[in-house]
C-alpha cells in the first residue's frame, strides 16, 4: 500500500506576539515599534510568497495540460531540467540562506507542484525511517507515493514492472564500501541509472529510556554498529550490539523493549517516538552514502552529468590496462573501478566504472565508441546529473 507523505507545519503563537526567538518577552510588540513594523513586512513577504508559489503552480498544471494535448501521457518528471532549476537558484543565491536551505526550500516547491501535474510513486529500501527513506525525501521532497520495501531485488523488481515510476536503492558508504548486491543486480537486469543521491550520515542514539545508563542493548544495522565502533566501546562498552535489518527495524524494536536503544537517523526517532540519547555518535564526521535512483527512462544532458558504464574485459594479457585506455586517451575523468565476479564464469569479472559527463556529449561519444571496440561488453547503465552533498 503506497502512503503519501505531507508536512503540515502550524503556528501555535498569536501572529501579533513576540517569541522567545526575538529575545523579547511574549506581547513586547507594543513597546517595539521596530519589531513590530518589522513583522509586518515579514507577514506582506509571506503573502508574497504564497501568491507566487501558487503562480508557480498553476504554470505547473498548465504544463501538464499542454503535455497531455500533444499526446504526452508517460513521465512528466524531468530529472536533468529540475537539477538546472536547483543549480541555477544556488547560483542566485546572494544569502543569507545557506545554499543547502535554498536547495531544499526549492525541492520542496518541485515536488508540490508536480505532484498536481501527476504524483510519483516511489519505492526503496525499507523500511520507513530508514536512511534510504531519507534519500528519497532529500531528492524528490515528501509530496510523492513512497513504497517501503524488504529487499533491493524487490525494488529492482517493482521498477521493472512499473509498479512505480522509480526506485531509491544505496550503492556504496564512505567508510564501509560498496553494496555489492547492488551491484549484482544489473547485469540481469534492463533498469537504467536515472539519477544519484549523496547524504551525510549522522547517527543518534536513541532509546524510550531517558538515560544512556539504563541501556543494555543496542540495535543497529551491522554497517551503522562499524561505523560507531568507537562510540560504542567508550560510552557503552558492557551493551550487547544486535545487528538487525535496518536502522528503521532498530528505532521499531526499541520503542518496544525497555532496556534498549537503537542506532538511527532523525526520521526514525520522529517516527517512532524515541528520543535522542546521544547525537553524531559516528567515528566519521564526513561519513555518507551514495544512493541510485532506477528507473526505465534515458535522462537527457543537464550541463553537469556523470554516466555509469558496465564493462567486461577480453581475456589477455594488461586485459583491464586496455580497458580503460580509452577514457584516458580521450581525457575522460574516471571517478570510480569497482570490479564484481561474473555470474557463471569462473574467475572472470565484470567492471563497473563512472566517468564524468553524459553520454550524449560529444567529447564522451567517441570515448564510449573506442570502449565499444575494446570491450567484450561494454553497456551504459545510464546518464544522469551529478549529485552534490
Amino acid at each position: 500500500m503506497m502512503n503519501r507523505t505531507r508536512v503540515m507545519v502550524q503556528s501555535t503563537d498569536p501572529p501579533e506576539e513576540a517569541s522567545a526567538e526575538d529575545g523579547l518577552p511574549v506581547g513586547a510588540d507594543a513597546d517595539n515599534p521596530r519589531l513590530a513594523e518589522v513583522r509586518d513586512r515579514i507577514d506582506e513577504i509571506d503573502r508574497r510568497i504564497l501568491a507566487l508559489a501558487n503562480d508557480r503552480a498553476r504554470c505547473a498544471q498548465e504544463v501538464a495540460d499542454i503535455k497531455r494535448a500533444a499526446g504526452e501521457t508517460g513521465m512528466f518528471w524531468r530529472p536533468e531540467r529540475e537539477a538546472q532549476i536547483l543549480r541555477e537558484m544556488v547560483r542566485s543565491n546572494e544569502g543569507p540562506l545557506a545554499d543547502a536551505a535554498v536547495t531544499g526550500i526549492f525541492r520542496e516547491l518541485i515536488s508540490a507542484c508536480l505532484a498536481l501535474e501527476q504524483p510519483l510513486a516511489i519505492a526503496y529500501l525499507g523500511p520507513e525511517g530508514t536512511f534510504t527513506h531519507a534519500a528519497v525525501h532529500k531528492h524528490y521532497g515528501r509530496f510523492v507515493e513512497s513504497r517501503p520495501l524488504g529487499a533491493i531485488d524487490e525494488v529492482f523488481r517493482e521498477v521493472a514492472a512499473g509498479a512505480v515510476d522509480f526506485g531509491v536503492i544505496p550503492v556504496e558508504n564512505s567508510t564501509e564500501g560498496m553494496v555489492t548486491h547492488t551491484l549484482d543486480m544489473f547485469p540481469g537486469s534492463n533498469l537504467r541509472i536515472c539519477g544519484e543521491i549523496l547524504l551525510r550520515i549522522h547517527h543518534h542514539l536513541v532509546s524510550a529510556e531517558t538515560s544512556i545508563d539504563a541501556v543494555e542493548v543496542v540495535y543497529a544495522h551491522q554497517q551503522a554498529l562499524a561505523q560507531c565502533r568507537e562510540w560504542l566501546d567508550a560510552r557503552l562498552p558492557r551493551a550487547q550490539r544486535v545487528a538487525v535489518s535496518s536502522n528503521g527495524e532498530a528505532a521499531r524494536r526499541a520503542a518496544g523493549e525497555t532496556g534498549t536503544a537503537a542506532i538511527a537517523g532523525v526520521m526514525a526517532a520522529e517516527i517512532y517516538g524515541l528520543r535522542s540519547l546521544a547525537e553524531r555518535i559516528e567515528d566519521e564526521p564526513d561519513n555518507t552514502t551514495r544512493f541510485l535512483v532506477i528507473g526505465d527512462h534515458d535522462v537527457p544532458p543537464s550541463g553537469d552529468d556523470k554516466t555509469s558504464l558496465m564493462l567486461s574485459a577480453r581475456n589477455r594479457p594488461g586485459a583491464l590496462f586496455h580497458l580503460i585506455r580509452p577514457l584516458a586517451e580521450h581525457g575522460i575523468d574516471m571517478t570510480r573501478l569497482e570490479s564484481r565476479p561474473a555470474r557463471g564464469r569462473l574467475w572472470q569479472y565484470i567492471f563497473f566504472v563512472d566517468i564524468l559527463g553524459h553520454a550524449e556529449d560529444e567529447r564522451i561519444r567517441p570515448a564510449l565508441a573506442a570502449l565499444e571496440e575494446e570491450a567484450a561488453l561494454c553497456r551504459v547503465l545510464g546518464s544522469y546529473p551529478r549529485a552534490e552533498t
